[in-house]
């Protein structure tokens, strides 16, 4: 059986301050409440460190950056390590124009706790070649050459920022920090396929540090407990807009089943 620290059910209720795009906001706000977490999303400036001092995480997701907003996301970001609460980054579009690398590259100099993206994403973040079209990663990257080339520059990664986690998600989902590779592999081609899914599992793993997890057993616990729900609703689902419904429902329901046993994942 494969070995980390179940998170779900979570053991309290942690308050996340999600600072994110409007196209996800209810879908990440109600999967957080079906998980027993608590969303709360205060992007403006001026309520940042109320609101941070509050909470127990919080998420940070690129996907929209209207103007003057930029700057926002980089002063929660350092609101947060002042009151010494998690951060996790989400390098959403990550290679789409230098102004949102910047923005990005600021984020991650703040040292979050865990630092995420998909495939293409994270390639570009590493200087390596990507074929991500938009914020959606290219099929060329997901190859197990690439992979292997990913996690190398991932591991130089950690050598300058030895406290983050980093996160390339795909049809194998890669873990990379200091002491630790690890390979997840649940999940169905559908859990890509609508928007905010990616955001979901960001949201899951900033409540996970909210209630005290280390960032791997984190990170662990929000993608694979999102893709065996993934598993377990396209059993359901005829469509993409039933598996969606499936998926969700899923989200409060799993928790409460041995769902761990169904994890498929290597230290490497």
């Amino acid at each position: 059986m494969f070995d980390f620290k179940p998170g779900f059910p979570l053991q309290s209720s942690p308050l996340v301050n999600c600072i994110t795009n409007q196209i996800s906001i209810e879908m990440i706000a109600n999967s957080l409440l079906y998980v027993g977490a608590k969303p709360i999303m205060a992007a403006h400036i001026e309520e940042q460190d109320e609101v941070i001092q509050a909470v127990d995480a919080l998420f940070i997701n690129l996907a929209r950056l209207p103007h003057n907003e930029a700057t926002h996301l980089v002063h929660a970001a350092k609101r947060a390590n002042s009151h010494k609460k998690r951060v996790v980054v989400d390098l959403v579009g990550y290679g789409v124009s230098q102004f949102r690398n910047s923005i990005g590259d600021a984020l991650v100099d703040l040292k979050p706790a865990v630092v995420k993206g998909n495939m293409s994403e994270m390639r570009a973040f590493c200087k390596l070649k990507s074929h991500g079209r938009g914020v959606d990663a290219g099929e060329e990257d997901t190859k197990a050459d690439r992979l292997e080339e990913l996690i190398d520059a991932l591991k130089d990664k950690t050598l300058e920022h030895e406290n983050t986690v980093f996160l390339a998600t795909g049809p194998v989902d890669i873990i990379v920090s200091k002491d630790h590779v690890v390979k997840l592999s649940n999940g169905v081609e559908y859990n890509g396929q609508f928007t905010g899914t990616g955001d979901t599992v960001g949201a899951l793993i900033a409540a996970n540090l909210g209630s005290g997890l280390h960032p791997v057993d984190a990170c662990i616990n929000g993608v694979s407990y999102f893709n065996i729900c993934g598993e377990v609703a396209a059993e359901k689902s005829r469509g993409l807009n039933e598996f969606r419904f499936h998926l969700l429902n899923e989200l409060s329901l799993l928790k409460d089943t041995d769902w761990t046993k169904e994890v498929k994942g290597e230290y490497v």
